[in-house]
Protein backbone atom coordinates (compact mmCIF):
# COMPACT_ATOMS: atom_id res chain seq x y z
CA UNK A 1 0.00 0.00 0.00
CA UNK A 2 2.98 2.28 0.46
CA UNK A 3 4.74 1.62 -2.37
CA UNK A 4 1.38 2.26 -4.35
CA UNK A 5 0.61 5.50 -2.12
CA UNK A 6 4.41 6.11 -3.39
CA UNK A 7 3.58 5.52 -6.88
CA UNK A 8 0.73 7.86 -7.18
CA UNK A 9 2.81 10.57 -5.33
CA UNK A 10 5.57 10.67 -7.48
CA UNK A 11 2.85 10.70 -10.83
CA UNK A 12 1.07 13.50 -9.67
CA UNK A 13 4.62 15.41 -9.12
CA UNK A 14 5.64 14.08 -12.96
CA UNK A 15 2.11 15.52 -14.47
CA UNK A 16 2.88 18.62 -12.36
CA UNK A 17 5.92 19.07 -13.19
CA UNK A 18 5.06 18.39 -17.09
CA UNK A 19 2.28 21.05 -17.21
CA UNK A 20 4.56 23.48 -15.40
CA UNK A 21 8.04 25.72 -16.68
CA UNK A 22 10.61 25.54 -14.40
CA UNK A 23 14.35 27.02 -15.47
CA UNK A 24 17.63 27.52 -13.73
CA UNK A 25 20.46 29.52 -15.15
CA UNK A 26 23.47 31.87 -13.44
CA UNK A 27 25.69 34.72 -14.32
CA UNK A 28 29.49 34.96 -14.14
CA UNK A 29 30.59 38.58 -14.60
CA UNK A 30 34.18 39.49 -13.86
CA UNK A 31 35.36 43.10 -14.84
CA UNK A 32 38.89 44.42 -14.53
CA UNK A 33 39.13 48.06 -14.97
CA UNK A 34 41.54 51.34 -14.69
CA UNK A 35 40.74 53.99 -13.60
CA UNK A 36 41.97 57.45 -14.32
CA UNK A 37 39.45 59.95 -14.04
CA UNK A 38 36.44 57.86 -13.91
CA UNK A 39 33.47 60.01 -12.61
CA UNK A 40 34.86 63.25 -11.91
CA UNK A 41 38.49 64.92 -12.53
CA UNK A 42 41.78 63.05 -11.36
CA UNK A 43 44.26 65.69 -10.16
CA UNK A 44 47.22 65.49 -11.36
CA UNK A 45 49.25 64.01 -8.24
CA UNK A 46 46.99 61.22 -7.81
CA UNK A 47 47.21 57.79 -8.64
CA UNK A 48 45.15 55.88 -10.93
CA UNK A 49 43.05 53.10 -9.99
CA UNK A 50 42.53 49.59 -10.59
CA UNK A 51 40.53 46.69 -9.62
CA UNK A 52 38.49 43.57 -10.52
CA UNK A 53 35.13 43.12 -9.42
CA UNK A 54 33.14 39.94 -9.71
CA UNK A 55 29.08 39.69 -10.01
CA UNK A 56 27.94 36.22 -9.50
CA UNK A 57 24.11 35.54 -9.73
CA UNK A 58 21.82 31.71 -9.38
CA UNK A 59 18.15 32.33 -11.27
CA UNK A 60 15.15 29.93 -10.55
CA UNK A 61 11.85 30.30 -12.46
CA UNK A 62 9.10 28.50 -11.75
CA UNK A 63 5.94 29.18 -13.76
CA UNK A 64 2.72 27.23 -14.03
CA UNK A 65 -0.77 28.53 -15.63
CA UNK A 66 -1.91 30.19 -12.30
CA UNK A 67 1.38 31.65 -11.02
CA UNK A 68 5.05 32.31 -11.93
CA UNK A 69 7.93 32.65 -9.36
CA UNK A 70 11.00 33.73 -9.94
CA UNK A 71 14.44 33.83 -7.10
CA UNK A 72 17.83 35.64 -8.00
CA UNK A 73 20.71 35.22 -5.40
CA UNK A 74 23.63 37.76 -5.89
CA UNK A 75 26.97 38.16 -4.62
CA UNK A 76 29.39 41.10 -5.74
CA UNK A 77 32.80 40.50 -4.97
CA UNK A 78 36.47 42.72 -5.50
CA UNK A 79 39.18 40.46 -5.77
CA UNK A 80 41.36 40.60 -2.40
CA UNK A 81 38.73 42.61 -0.26
CA UNK A 82 38.87 39.86 2.02
CA UNK A 83 42.04 38.83 3.65
CA UNK A 84 43.02 35.22 3.55
CA UNK A 85 41.11 32.51 5.73
CA UNK A 86 38.71 35.04 7.01
CA UNK A 87 35.58 32.71 8.10
CA UNK A 88 33.29 35.73 6.53
CA UNK A 89 32.07 37.92 4.04
CA UNK A 90 34.01 41.34 4.73
CA UNK A 91 31.96 43.50 1.86
CA UNK A 92 28.49 41.58 3.25
CA UNK A 93 27.31 41.73 -0.40
CA UNK A 94 25.42 38.53 -1.01
CA UNK A 95 21.83 39.26 -1.01
CA UNK A 96 18.44 38.02 -2.60
CA UNK A 97 18.76 40.77 -5.82
CA UNK A 98 15.17 39.19 -7.03
CA UNK A 99 12.32 37.32 -4.99
CA UNK A 100 8.80 37.68 -6.59
CA UNK A 101 5.67 36.52 -7.27
CA UNK A 102 3.14 36.96 -10.30
CA UNK A 103 -0.69 35.94 -10.19
CA UNK A 104 -3.12 35.46 -13.02
CA UNK A 105 -6.27 37.52 -12.55
CA UNK A 106 -7.82 36.10 -15.53
CA UNK A 107 -9.51 38.33 -18.42
CA UNK A 108 -5.43 40.20 -18.94
CA UNK A 109 -5.11 40.96 -15.22
CA UNK A 110 -1.99 40.12 -12.73
CA UNK A 111 -0.49 40.94 -9.89
CA UNK A 112 3.44 40.97 -9.11
CA UNK A 113 4.16 41.30 -5.65
CA UNK A 114 8.26 41.39 -4.14
CA UNK A 115 11.35 42.19 -4.83
CA UNK A 116 12.20 42.99 -8.64
CA UNK A 117 13.59 44.88 -11.66
CA UNK A 118 11.08 48.02 -12.79
CA UNK A 119 12.41 48.87 -16.06
CA UNK A 120 10.03 50.82 -19.04
CA UNK A 121 11.00 52.26 -22.19
CA UNK A 122 14.62 53.34 -22.37
CA UNK A 123 15.14 53.02 -19.14
CA UNK A 124 15.60 56.68 -18.79
CA UNK A 125 13.63 57.28 -15.40
CA UNK A 126 13.05 53.27 -14.24
CA UNK A 127 15.96 50.88 -15.28
CA UNK A 128 17.50 47.58 -13.70
CA UNK A 129 20.92 49.68 -13.91
CA UNK A 130 22.49 46.30 -15.09
CA UNK A 131 26.12 48.05 -15.68
CA UNK A 132 26.52 48.16 -12.39
CA UNK A 133 27.34 44.73 -10.58
CA UNK A 134 25.21 45.17 -7.86
CA UNK A 135 22.38 46.34 -10.19
CA UNK A 136 19.08 48.03 -9.16
CA UNK A 137 15.97 46.61 -7.76
CA UNK A 138 12.19 48.01 -6.15
CA UNK A 139 10.39 46.54 -3.04
CA UNK A 140 6.93 46.86 -5.09
CA UNK A 141 3.55 45.68 -5.67
CA UNK A 142 2.04 45.87 -9.00
CA UNK A 143 -1.10 45.42 -11.03
CA UNK A 144 -1.09 44.76 -14.48
CA UNK A 145 -3.08 44.75 -17.47
CA UNK A 146 -2.14 42.95 -20.71
CA UNK A 147 -4.56 43.85 -23.92
CA UNK A 148 -3.57 43.09 -27.22
CA UNK A 149 -0.80 45.88 -28.16
CA UNK A 150 -1.65 48.05 -24.75
CA UNK A 151 -0.36 47.58 -21.13
CA UNK A 152 -1.00 49.24 -17.73
CA UNK A 153 1.12 49.13 -14.69
CA UNK A 154 -0.28 50.30 -11.34
CA UNK A 155 2.41 50.18 -8.46
CA UNK A 156 3.08 51.00 -4.90
CA UNK A 157 5.81 50.59 -2.52
CA UNK A 158 6.82 51.47 0.88
CA UNK A 159 10.29 51.13 2.26
CA UNK A 160 10.31 50.39 6.44
CA UNK A 161 13.59 50.18 8.87
CA UNK A 162 12.64 47.58 10.80
CA UNK A 163 15.53 48.17 13.01
CA UNK A 164 14.13 51.03 14.41
CA UNK A 165 10.69 49.69 16.93
CA UNK A 166 9.57 52.86 17.80
CA UNK A 167 7.48 53.79 14.66
CA UNK A 168 7.53 53.51 10.78
CA UNK A 169 10.46 55.44 9.14
CA UNK A 170 12.90 54.58 5.85
CA UNK A 171 16.29 53.52 6.16
CA UNK A 172 17.51 57.00 4.20
CA UNK A 173 17.37 60.71 4.97
CA UNK A 174 15.60 63.37 3.61
CA UNK A 175 15.59 63.42 -0.19
CA UNK A 176 19.07 64.34 -1.63
CA UNK A 177 19.70 62.57 -4.51
CA UNK A 178 23.08 61.36 -3.88
CA UNK A 179 22.73 58.22 -5.48
CA UNK A 180 22.28 56.35 -1.58
CA UNK A 181 18.87 57.84 -0.85
CA UNK A 182 15.70 55.80 -1.08
CA UNK A 183 11.99 56.51 -1.06
CA UNK A 184 9.29 56.17 1.37
CA UNK A 185 6.80 55.84 -0.60
CA UNK A 186 5.91 55.34 -4.35
CA UNK A 187 3.28 55.57 -6.32
CA UNK A 188 3.06 55.14 -10.17
CA UNK A 189 0.98 54.23 -12.90
CA UNK A 190 2.30 53.35 -16.69
CA UNK A 191 0.82 53.32 -19.63
CA UNK A 192 1.98 51.79 -22.86
CA UNK A 193 0.12 51.60 -26.38
CA UNK A 194 1.99 50.19 -29.80
CA UNK A 195 0.92 50.54 -33.34
CA UNK A 196 2.35 48.91 -36.33
CA UNK A 197 5.49 52.00 -36.22
CA UNK A 198 5.20 54.14 -33.44
CA UNK A 199 4.78 52.78 -29.76
CA UNK A 200 4.30 55.77 -26.96
CA UNK A 201 4.09 55.54 -23.70
CA UNK A 202 2.88 57.85 -20.27
CA UNK A 203 4.17 57.75 -16.63
CA UNK A 204 2.35 58.80 -13.96
CA UNK A 205 5.19 58.68 -10.93
CA UNK A 206 5.19 59.81 -7.40
CA UNK A 207 7.77 59.47 -4.53
CA UNK A 208 7.41 61.02 -0.65
CA UNK A 209 11.13 60.99 1.47
CA UNK A 210 11.52 61.07 4.66
CA UNK A 211 11.25 64.38 6.59
CA UNK A 212 12.19 65.09 9.97
CA UNK A 213 11.90 67.40 12.57
CA UNK A 214 14.16 69.77 13.06
CA UNK A 215 16.23 67.38 15.32
CA UNK A 216 17.20 65.42 12.43
CA UNK A 217 16.24 62.02 14.06
CA UNK A 218 12.03 62.15 14.39
CA UNK A 219 10.02 61.10 11.22
CA UNK A 220 7.77 64.04 10.10
CA UNK A 221 6.21 62.92 7.22
CA UNK A 222 7.44 63.06 3.61
CA UNK A 223 8.61 65.34 0.68
CA UNK A 224 6.10 64.53 -2.27
CA UNK A 225 8.31 64.79 -5.55
CA UNK A 226 5.64 63.97 -8.69
CA UNK A 227 7.70 63.01 -11.74
CA UNK A 228 4.98 63.10 -15.62
CA UNK A 229 5.79 62.67 -18.68
CA UNK A 230 6.44 60.88 -22.15
CA UNK A 231 8.32 58.32 -24.15
CA UNK A 232 7.87 57.71 -28.05
CA UNK A 233 9.52 55.52 -30.53
CA UNK A 234 8.77 55.68 -34.10
CA UNK A 235 10.44 53.14 -36.62
CA UNK A 236 10.06 53.22 -40.38
CA UNK A 237 12.36 51.04 -42.34
CA UNK A 238 16.31 51.95 -41.62
CA UNK A 239 15.01 55.38 -39.62
CA UNK A 240 14.32 55.60 -36.16
CA UNK A 241 13.28 58.18 -34.14
CA UNK A 242 12.74 58.40 -30.33
CA UNK A 243 12.06 61.19 -27.80
CA UNK A 244 11.56 61.67 -23.63
CA UNK A 245 9.97 64.69 -22.04
CA UNK A 246 9.34 64.66 -18.67
CA UNK A 247 8.46 67.39 -15.86
CA UNK A 248 9.50 67.09 -11.93
CA UNK A 249 7.62 69.32 -9.21
CA UNK A 250 7.12 68.83 -5.87
CA UNK A 251 7.55 70.27 -2.00
CA UNK A 252 11.27 70.44 -2.98
CA UNK A 253 11.52 71.32 -6.44
CA UNK A 254 9.03 73.52 -9.08
CA UNK A 255 9.48 73.27 -13.18
CA UNK A 256 11.97 70.90 -13.43
CA UNK A 257 12.40 69.19 -16.78
CA UNK A 258 13.95 66.64 -19.20
CA UNK A 259 13.65 66.54 -23.17
CA UNK A 260 15.45 64.75 -25.27
CA UNK A 261 15.46 63.39 -28.83
CA UNK A 262 18.11 60.80 -30.80
CA UNK A 263 17.78 59.78 -34.51
CA UNK A 264 18.71 56.52 -35.98
CA UNK A 265 19.86 55.16 -38.92
CA UNK A 266 20.86 52.17 -40.57
CA UNK A 267 23.02 53.01 -43.19
CA UNK A 268 24.17 49.54 -44.15
CA UNK A 269 23.51 46.18 -42.29
CA UNK A 270 26.61 46.40 -40.62
CA UNK A 271 26.84 50.10 -39.90
CA UNK A 272 24.15 52.01 -37.43
CA UNK A 273 24.35 55.74 -37.05
CA UNK A 274 23.07 57.67 -34.16
CA UNK A 275 22.65 61.69 -33.11
CA UNK A 276 20.32 62.96 -30.33
CA UNK A 277 20.45 66.11 -27.73
CA UNK A 278 19.36 65.66 -24.18
CA UNK A 279 18.52 68.67 -22.55
CA UNK A 280 18.34 68.57 -18.30
CA UNK A 281 17.03 71.40 -16.05
CA UNK A 282 19.57 72.97 -13.61
CA UNK A 283 19.49 75.86 -10.66
CA UNK A 284 20.74 79.17 -11.62
CA UNK A 285 23.58 79.96 -9.03
CA UNK A 286 22.19 83.64 -8.49
CA UNK A 287 18.59 82.15 -7.19
CA UNK A 288 17.57 80.02 -4.52
CA UNK A 289 14.99 77.96 -6.87
CA UNK A 290 15.52 74.75 -6.90
CA UNK A 291 14.57 73.68 -11.08
CA UNK A 292 17.17 70.92 -11.31
CA UNK A 293 15.60 67.45 -12.66
CA UNK A 294 16.95 64.11 -11.48
CA UNK A 295 16.70 60.83 -13.65
CA UNK A 296 15.66 59.49 -9.96
CA UNK A 297 16.02 55.35 -11.03
CA UNK A 298 16.53 55.56 -14.25
CA UNK A 299 19.79 53.33 -15.96
CA UNK A 300 21.62 56.60 -15.99
CA UNK A 301 25.05 54.82 -16.98
CA UNK A 302 23.60 54.75 -20.72
CA UNK A 303 22.83 58.41 -21.45
CA UNK A 304 25.38 61.44 -20.99
CA UNK A 305 28.74 59.48 -21.25
CA UNK A 306 30.15 56.09 -19.81
CA UNK A 307 32.48 58.48 -17.59
CA UNK A 308 29.04 59.00 -15.04
CA UNK A 309 30.24 62.44 -14.49
CA UNK A 310 26.82 63.26 -14.56
CA UNK A 311 23.67 62.14 -12.57
CA UNK A 312 25.18 58.87 -11.48
CA UNK A 313 25.30 60.12 -7.84
CA UNK A 314 26.22 63.34 -8.62
CA UNK A 315 25.53 66.49 -10.41
CA UNK A 316 22.17 66.80 -8.63
CA UNK A 317 20.65 70.60 -7.40
CA UNK A 318 23.47 72.19 -10.13
CA UNK A 319 23.74 73.57 -13.76
CA UNK A 320 21.86 71.05 -14.91
CA UNK A 321 23.02 69.46 -18.55
CA UNK A 322 22.70 70.25 -22.24
CA UNK A 323 24.00 67.24 -24.13
CA UNK A 324 24.66 66.65 -28.24
CA UNK A 325 25.67 63.52 -29.35
CA UNK A 326 26.69 61.50 -32.38
CA UNK A 327 27.14 57.69 -32.33
CA UNK A 328 28.43 54.26 -34.85
CA UNK A 329 28.17 50.93 -34.60
CA UNK A 330 29.88 48.67 -37.00
CA UNK A 331 28.83 44.85 -36.87
CA UNK A 332 31.71 43.18 -38.46
CA UNK A 333 30.70 39.67 -38.00
CA UNK A 334 27.71 37.95 -36.39
CA UNK A 335 30.31 37.57 -33.42
CA UNK A 336 31.96 41.21 -33.06
CA UNK A 337 30.81 44.67 -33.06
CA UNK A 338 32.27 48.24 -32.26
CA UNK A 339 30.18 51.32 -31.10
CA UNK A 340 31.70 55.06 -31.01
CA UNK A 341 30.44 57.86 -29.19
CA UNK A 342 31.37 61.27 -28.87
CA UNK A 343 29.20 63.74 -26.25
CA UNK A 344 29.75 67.04 -25.72
CA UNK A 345 28.52 68.49 -22.84
CA UNK A 346 27.92 71.83 -21.38
CA UNK A 347 25.21 73.18 -18.31
CA UNK A 348 21.81 74.29 -19.02
CA UNK A 349 22.86 77.21 -16.66
CA UNK A 350 25.61 78.87 -16.18
CA UNK A 351 28.25 78.39 -13.95
CA UNK A 352 29.24 81.21 -11.24
CA UNK A 353 31.70 81.91 -13.51
CA UNK A 354 29.37 82.64 -16.53
CA UNK A 355 30.90 79.46 -18.37
CA UNK A 356 28.75 76.81 -19.17
CA UNK A 357 31.24 74.62 -21.46
CA UNK A 358 32.07 71.42 -19.35
CA UNK A 359 33.54 69.00 -22.07
CA UNK A 360 33.84 66.40 -24.97
CA UNK A 361 33.61 62.79 -24.53
CA UNK A 362 34.42 60.00 -26.67
CA UNK A 363 33.36 56.51 -25.52
CA UNK A 364 34.27 53.02 -27.72
CA UNK A 365 32.77 49.59 -26.93
CA UNK A 366 34.10 45.99 -28.62
CA UNK A 367 31.68 43.27 -28.05
CA UNK A 368 33.19 39.58 -29.31
CA UNK A 369 30.65 36.68 -28.94
CA UNK A 370 32.13 33.44 -28.33
CA UNK A 371 30.43 30.20 -28.03
CA UNK A 372 28.86 29.95 -24.48
CA UNK A 373 30.10 33.71 -23.26
CA UNK A 374 31.29 37.10 -24.79
CA UNK A 375 34.23 39.50 -23.99
CA UNK A 376 33.37 43.39 -24.07
CA UNK A 377 36.02 45.53 -24.20
CA UNK A 378 35.80 49.93 -23.10
CA UNK A 379 37.33 52.80 -23.59
CA UNK A 380 36.78 56.30 -22.87
CA UNK A 381 38.16 59.49 -22.69
CA UNK A 382 37.22 63.17 -21.10
CA UNK A 383 38.49 65.86 -22.99
CA UNK A 384 37.16 68.27 -20.19
CA UNK A 385 36.46 72.34 -20.86
CA UNK A 386 37.17 75.31 -18.34
CA UNK A 387 33.52 74.61 -16.83
CA UNK A 388 34.52 71.39 -15.54
CA UNK A 389 37.19 71.84 -13.67
CA UNK A 390 35.12 74.56 -12.04
CA UNK A 391 31.84 72.27 -11.62
CA UNK A 392 34.34 69.58 -9.79
CA UNK A 393 36.40 71.93 -7.66
CA UNK A 394 39.68 71.31 -9.46
CA UNK A 395 41.90 73.49 -10.95
CA UNK A 396 43.33 72.99 -14.47
CA UNK A 397 46.51 73.18 -13.04
CA UNK A 398 46.33 70.68 -10.20
CA UNK A 399 44.74 68.15 -12.55
CA UNK A 400 45.71 65.03 -14.76
CA UNK A 401 46.84 66.42 -18.13
CA UNK A 402 44.84 63.03 -19.52
CA UNK A 403 41.65 61.65 -18.12
CA UNK A 404 40.87 58.62 -18.72
CA UNK A 405 39.00 55.25 -17.90
CA UNK A 406 39.47 51.34 -19.87
CA UNK A 407 37.62 48.40 -18.77
CA UNK A 408 37.67 44.34 -19.81
CA UNK A 409 34.00 42.51 -19.14
CA UNK A 410 33.85 38.46 -19.65
CA UNK A 411 30.28 37.48 -19.35
CA UNK A 412 29.42 33.98 -18.52
CA UNK A 413 25.45 32.87 -18.61
CA UNK A 414 25.26 29.12 -18.28
CA UNK A 415 21.75 27.61 -18.30
CA UNK A 416 21.42 24.60 -16.45
CA UNK A 417 17.97 23.52 -16.49
CA UNK A 418 15.52 24.75 -18.89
Amino acid sequence: MKKQYLLVCMLAGIVQFANAQFSLDGEFRPRTEYRHGFGTLIPDAADAGFGISTRIRLNAGYATESYKFYLSLQDVMVWGENRQILPYDQNNSFAVFEAWGELALGSGFSTKLGRQIISYDDERIFGGLDWAQQARNHDAALIQYRKDKFMLDVALAFSQDYSDPTGFRSASTVYNTTGFFTYKTMQYAYLKQSWENLSGSLLLLNNGFQKFEVDGVTPDGVNSLQTLGTHLDYKKGSFGVAANAFIQTGDQIKGAYLLGLDFSYKASPKVGLGAGIEIISGNDPTSTKNESFFPLYGTNHKFNGFMDYFYVGNHANTVGLFDVHVSANFTFSETSSLMIKALNFSGEQELASGEKSLGTEVDLVYTKKFKGYSLVLGYSHMFAADGMYELKGVTEANASDTQNWAWAMLVVKPKFLN
